[in-house]
């Protein structure tokens, strides 16, 4: 918007001038025209410098927004690594960490078997069988080898020369700290219940307002990037993974800044 004000007042200072070089006096003529070119210029100037300076804004936006995105993936992933084993999600930014060091996933495995059904036999007096499913506990694998493990080329996790483990990247340890923008500032964690279909189903949302992740850009493209509504663009103030509004663990912003959602 301001970009076309720029522009209609360059197109009005041109009508001008070819205006007064019709109409005006010839004495005052050069005066008047020299004004209302170092105008016209003036405006141009600002026009480019405040293109230059949006270029400027959207390549360090989109390059903000990559990095704060990694983050959210990982408390993210955490996250439903904690309600798969926990059954819900936590709110507590020490006590995830203390999660993803501690606690394990229990591999199993499901299968189908016959076997004799008492209760039937009793009752008919000849052999009656039912069908189960039997869950068999395979291993424990620990949250921080399934989620933080250090992997080569190819994906496999990096083993640690040390020990049966495996080396760890301890980005977790610093996920709820916002990478870049304000200093000092984490990421907003908050978990809440959705009652539907009379089930309670727990929720959680990590967000960071803009305001925070652009600090030091300008006021103005601050303002308008949280005003965004757009299908390639981050909605609203905050960029966030989750949502306390509905069942959603998904982040709010386009695919195009991640790989993956």
């Amino acid at each position: 918007m301001q970009v076309i004000s720029i522009l209609l007042a360059i197109i009005i200072s041109l009508l001008l001038i070819w205006f007064i070089d019709r109409r005006n006096p010839k004495k005052y003529k050069p005066y008047i025209l020299i004004s209302l070119w170092l105008i016209s210029f003036f405006f141009l100037f600002a026009t480019i410098k405040s293109v230059f300076s949006e270029v400027q804004f959207n390549n360090e936006k989109i390059k903000r927004y990559k990095i704060a995105i990694e983050n959210l993936k990982d408390i993210r992933d955490s996250q439903l690594a904690h309600r798969t084993i926990k059954g819900d999600f936590q709110a507590n930014w020490d006590s995830l960490v203390k999660f993803i060091e501690n606690e394990r996933f229990t591999i199993t495995q499901r299968r189908d078997s016959t076997v004799l059904d008492e209760e039937l036999t009793r009752l008919y007096g000849v052999d009656t069988t039912k069908d189960i499913v039997i869950i068999d506990t395979l291993d424990f694998v620990p949250v921080i080898d399934s989620l933080f493990a250090k992997r080569d080329s190819n994906g496999n996790k990096i083993q640690n020369q040390q020990n049966d483990g495996f080396i760890i990247d301890n980005r977790y340890k610093f996920m709820m700290n916002v990478p870049v923008g304000k200093k000092g500032e984490k990421f907003k964690l908050e978990t809440n219940y959705l009652f539907q279909n009379d089930l309670s189903i727990p929720v959680f949302e990590a967000s960071v307002d803009k305001s925070i992740l652009f600090d030091g850009l300008n006021s103005d493209l601050i303002q308008k990037e949280k005003e965004v509504i757009s299908v390639e663009g981050v909605n609203g103030e905050s960029l966030r993974v989750g949502s306390l509004e509905e069942v959603n663990t998904n982040g709010n912003w386009p695919k195009n800044y991640s790989s993956d959602q």
